[in-house]
């Protein structure tokens, strides 16, 4: 589940390390799928990596703020 930039950014910092985790988590159970020829959506991989960097964004700027 694609999560919207502005959810993310309505978020605690608990929260965004807990989201970050789990998309880590996800991220390397596709890798492994990927591996071993078990994946069928390849652009899940792309959209994992895509909010993994948004909720670091966000996590940065809360920390900064």
């Amino acid at each position: 589940m694609a999560t919207k930039t502005k959810d993310i950014k309505e978020l605690t910092v608990a929260e965004l390390q807990n989201r970050l985790r789990e998309l880590k988590q996800e991220s390397l159970n596709l890798r492994l799928q990927k591996a071993t020829g078990q994946l069928e959506n390849s652009a899940r991989i792309r959209t994992i990596r895509r909010e993994s960097a948004r909720v670091q964004t966000a996590l940065s700027a809360k920390r900064n703020a």
